[in-house]
């Protein structure tokens, strides 16, 4: 059945078309994925079919009584609510029935004869009501979503107004998967999410019994629950039956069958062609009519003929290709008993690994488990409380952190490339073009650009520089699928060794050799790439369970320490750093280290 089509839609804002010729229909059980360029129109489809925007042309066609549920990138929601109170309203009719049927319990005992009947008839059939719509199990569902979700107790209990932008984002998104509308659109639901609830999320819109829709550029997603894509480029969009990977085997099987195609025609108009100028030079020569008039009908069936465009086979992507830097020694990296935490909160607790030259190692594990602390710690940006760091001979590291930030954010784009590497405009402009930096983009202000911007730039400074030890933490964020998959070529031609913070999965698959998991304080190794990881993990999960006395043992938290007592620590170490920064101001590790304290300050 059809719950939503959409015909011939095109929408423009002023004097940009965003939608020309879109055309698709969602049926019952749907699990769509649409995907596409930044900016190529995707969130204003679900506008459009959520309502929030009208098309300018076109017809949008929703079956009777389909509800339509919008989950946006940034959510929107009354502040003043409590979290449990954003929740339960999807259950608003619900609580509305109960409330009558409280009612109707108060007069019933006060009635008798003929109207007790009547009440008690009417509180039968409401009981049954409320029955059949689940009435019975709204805290086992709320219960079920918020753990599957991660939103605990705690975040149940505050204001929606505190939260950070991704617990407001699972939130809401648990309120619609509790409202469980017929047709569910969500942009890009694995923000803000970790592995372990992409999965629980992965598994529950399998088993959803409405139509999903969802935009993501996480394909490793796309290929756990879609069963259709649809893709926008140049206003349009073109439907392929499957997953990701299916979508991507049948793209270029069909891109090279219209290829061929087209070089066939190529070929008959270039014979067309030829033959309607031959005939003419024949008939000029003998002076014979019959040579030009088969001379203009096979240029009328010329004229007629529909050309076919040229398939893109290449689109305009970041072509990325790293400069050669020498080696290092073989060893990189020697962690021994690495411990660090922030106040009486571990974040590692006498963690080992050793990093070996030409490896591809990603660093996984729950958010705040401490990925991002153990590359500041290898990058001295962080210093270890105890254990021991020791970076091996000729390591020369390139960094790309999660948040792009420059020494100059008043700088333009060119004057950015060109303070961190020596060349002139004309060749800083050649090596930004292969970023998408084009014309007046070079001239933009850093302090403007999107985080998507801002990794591109990062990554052409690295290109160019002699590095051997690549550190990436969260590469593949704000980047789209095209500009992801050249980062992945590159990065399989990079010839020195890599480590890498990330969630996505795919990404993993593609880069990593070995897996580390943060896990209990301390990295569990598995050698091998994401699924490899995945599919061990289970394995020892499901042994723990028929044996608990395989558990690891958790490290004993150190003592307690007052917030007076730990701030004053953190206090004391802000003071040591801002007096070695007055000797050396230009210290950007330095710098870095006294940022990283003072936030964690503020945050105590």
């Amino acid at each position: 059945m059809i719950e939503i089509a959409l015909n011939n839609v095109s929408k423009s804002y002023g004097a940009d078309l965003v939608l020309t010729n879109i055309s698709f229909e969602m049926h019952t059980k749907d699990r769509i994925g649409l995907i596409g360029g930044n900016g190529t129109g995707k969130t204003t489809i679900f506008k459009i079919v959520a309502g929030i925007e009208n098309a300018d042309a076109g017809d949008v066609m929703i079956r009777k009584g389909v509800r339509v549920g919008y989950l946006q990138q940034i959510p929107v929601y009354p502040d003043e609510y409590p979290v449990h109170q954003v929740l339960r309203a999807a259950f608003s009719q619900l609580d509305e029935l109960t409330y009558t049927l409280r009612q109707l319990e108060q007069q019933m005992s006060q009635l008798s004869g003929e109207q007790l009947a009547k009440t008690l008839k009417d509180y039968g059939r409401l009981q049954q009501e409320f029955e059949e719509q689940g009435g019975y199990e709204v805290d086992a569902q709320i219960n079920k979503v918020c753990n599957g979700l991660q939103i605990t107790d705690e975040l149940r209990d505050r204001s929606f107004e505190l939260l950070s932008g991704g617990e407001q984002t699972r939130v809401i998104l648990g309120l619609m998967l509790l409202q469980q509308p017929d047709v569910l659109l969500l942009d890009e639901p694995s923000n803000h999410l970790d592995t372990q609830t992409l999965e629980w999320l992965e598994e529950y819109l399998r088993d959803y019994q409405g139509t999903v829709c969802v935009i993501s550029h996480d394909r490793y997603f796309l290929d756990q629950i879609a069963t259709r894509i649809i893709e926008v480029e140049d206003g349009e969009c073109k439907a392929y039956f499957g997953n990701y990977s299916q979508y991507t085997k049948e793209k270029e099987q069909q891109l090279l069958e219209e290829f061929a195609q087209y070089q066939d025609q190529q070929k008959k108009i270039k014979a067309m062609e030829k033959a309607i100028k031959d005939m003419k030079d024949w008939g000029n020569r003998a002076d014979n009519p019959k040579f030009h008039k088969r001379a203009a009908s096979m240029q009328k069936r010329l004229d007629k003929m529909t050309r076919m465009d040229r398939p893109v086979l290449d689109r305009q992507k970041i072509h990325l290709e790293f400069a050669a830097g020498k080696r290092s020694g073989n060893d990189v990296y020697s962690v021994e008993d690495l411990t660090f935490g922030f106040g009486d909160q571990p974040i590692l607790h006498k963690a080992n690994l050793t990093l070996s030259y030409g490896e591809r190692v990603a660093i996984v594990g729950s958010n705040g488990s401490g990925k991002s602390t153990l590359l500041k710690l290898l990058l001295e940006e962080l210093e270890p409380q105890s254990g021991l760091i020791k970076r091996g001979s000729r390591v020369k590291i390139g960094y790309c952190q999660q948040q792009v930030l420059f020494a100059n954010e008043e700088f333009s784009v060119l004057e950015t490339f060109r303070d961190s590497y020596a060349c002139t405009a004309g060749e800083a402009r050649n090596m930004l073009a292969k970023f998408l930096f084009y014309g007046e983009d070079v001239f933009k202000k850093v302090e403007a650009l999107s985080g998507g911007e801002r990794s591109r730039l990062r990554l052409c400074q690295l290109m160019q520089e002699d590095i051997n030890l690549l550190v990436l933490d969260e590469p593949t964020n704000h980047l789209d699928i095209d500009s992801i998959e050249m980062l992945e070529d590159a990065l399989e031609g990079f010839r020195g060794t890599i480590l890498f913070v990330s969630h996505d999965r795919y990404f993993i698959n593609r880069i990593a050799k070995r897996v580390l998991d943060v896990v209990n304080y301390r990295f569990q190794e598995y050698l091998g790439d994401y699924d490899y990881y995945r599919t061990k993990k289970a394995i020892q999960t499901a042994q723990t369970k028929q044996n608990p006395a395989l558990k690891l043992d958790k490290p004993q938290k150190k003592v307690s320490l007052s917030k007076e007592n730990r701030s004053e620590q953190l206090e004391q170490r802000i003071i040591k750093l801002e007096q070695e920064l007055l000797n050396h101001p230009k210290d950007s590790r330095l710098q870095q280290r006294l940022d990283n304290l003072l936030a964690a300050w503020v945050e105590l």
